[in-house]
């Protein structure tokens, strides 16, 4: 029988902090049962667990997860929750359906500051807007598009140059940005913790509990190493990560994604800028070139490099790798910070569809999955997550209708083809946004 494989980052989690003590859920030892299996503890997950579990108190509901919160792709992103919809890469797919995303992310965001108020999460959340940044002066086309869709949806933004730039950023390096302020900063790892601590009584979590493999059939077998869950229903919230699991071809890919983070600025360093707050940056192209923050406690956090991880590992090797490319790039952006060091380095994954779509509904009867997050995931897959739920009980949602206008993601070939046309994407970013890093 082949088993299903199971991510792993040879690294740490920069986010985590010594004062975060995430609760320790046990491994599932023995068989059992549930009406729903909820595979993966991210932020789709987690809120189809908790919409269920609100929409009828009765349900026995098991998450899994082949790690934990702290740990998962979900802990490990940049930390911006995005209330607009915005390019990945060359491609502004996205954009074009501005209005239906717009809906759905903020709704998203709406209930994660629901979430966070009730349950009193202490994440960094600050409503601190974002910069979409160019270096390249010549080409115009994405940050065009860009503020063309901001101007059809009337969205506040505001235009700057490259010395109002270095007011807020305290880089020269950029030469043009648009900030918007429809996004939130948080820990994302402090977030999905805290979310994860938060379930219904009727939601029990395993930790460090893979799932193997899922058997079909009258009543569906979810089987991990120490125990098999006789289940109703399951919902995969693994995005494009084990990919063996869905009972249909896939059609989504996992890339990975490295960001380092810096050790606090000192005094004397924080004078070689001008004074500033805490603040986010995406570049235009965001496989070529870098999403920078500076966080609240004065450090910056620099994420960089995609490489396709389509069985989810990473290797200490790739993240050294990543590691020294990004002491360039910072050592780029902040010649005057050269003694700054980096502090630690992680990788995580995203879900990337051939056309920008999500992974969204029913595969077959009684398996649903939200995926596809397309590097976006955090108001987007809270609220893929909780319609999914509402549309699986068939309780109707305004927003469901939104969330199916996106559209179905396109097909993917499999492997070696697939590895192939993913090398060649990655190249061909990386030429169209050479000037970006």
């Amino acid at each position: 029988m082949k088993y299903a494989s199971v991510p792993l980052n040879q690294n740490q989690n920069g986010w985590l902090k010594p004062d975060l003590r995430p609760t320790v859920y046990p491994t599932l030892i023995g068989d059992t049962e549930a009406d729903w299996v909820v595979v993966g503890c991210g932020f789709a997950g987690i809120s189809f667990a908790r919409r269920l579990a609100s929409h009828d108190p009765k349900l026995k509901i098991i998450i899994v997860d082949a790690a934990c919160a702290a740990e998962s792709s979900s802990a490990r992103n940049s930390g911006f929750i995005i209330g607009l919809p915005h390019n990945i890469g060359s491609s502004t797919a996205e954009l074009k359906k501005a209005q239906s995303y717009r809906s759905l992310l903020q709704e998203g965001i709406n209930q994660l500051t629901q979430q966070i108020e009730q349950q009193g999460i202490e994440c960094e959340w600050e409503n601190a807007g974002k910069y979409h940044c160019q270096v390249d002066a010549a080409n115009q086309r994405v940050l065009k598009e860009y503020t063309d869709n901001l101007d059809a949806m009337n969205e506040p933004y505001q235009i700057l140059d490259k010395e109002a730039l270095y007011r807020k950023l305290g880089t020269r390096f950029y030469n043009k940005g648009i900030y918007t302020p429809s996004s939130i900063l948080v820990n994302p790892a402090s977030l999905i913790v805290g979310l994860a601590n938060n379930l219904p009584d009727n939601v029990t979590m395993y930790n460090h509990t893979p799932v193997m493999a899922i058997r079909h059939g009258s009543v569906t077998q979810v089987v991990t190493p120490f125990g098999t869950i006789r289940a109703a229903n399951v919902m995969l919230a693994t995005n494009a990560l084990s990919r063996e699991l869905a009972p249909v071809t896939s059609q989504q890919a996992a890339m990975a994604t490295f960001a380092s983070i810096t050790a606090p600025l000192t005094a004397e360093q924080r004078q070689k800028l001008p004074t500033m707050s805490s603040w986010g940056l995406t570049p235009v192209n965001a496989i070529a070139g870098a999403t920078v923050r500076y966080t609240q406690d004065h450090r910056f956090l620099i994420r960089q490099h995609v490489t396709p991880a389509l069985n989810g590992r990473i290797t200490a090797a790739q993240t050294y790798q990543a590691t020294l490319l990004h002491q360039q790039i910072f050592n780029k952006i902040y010649p005057q910070l050269r003694d700054v060091p980096l502090t630690s380095t992680w990788s995580g994954t995203i879900s990337v569809t051939r056309n920008g779509a999500p992974v969204w509904g029913e595969l077959k009867k009684g398996i649903y999955t939200a995926g596809g997050c397309n590097g976006a995931g955090v108001s987007k897959q809270t609220i893929a997550g909780t319609l999914l739920a509402d549309y699986a009980l068939g309780i109707d949602h305004p927003l469901i209708g939104a969330m199916q206008q996106l559209g179905k993601a396109n097909y993917l070939p499999p492997s070696p083809v697939l590895d192939i046309a993913i090398g060649v994407s990655l190249m061909k970013e990386r030429y169209l946004g050479r000037k970006e890093v």
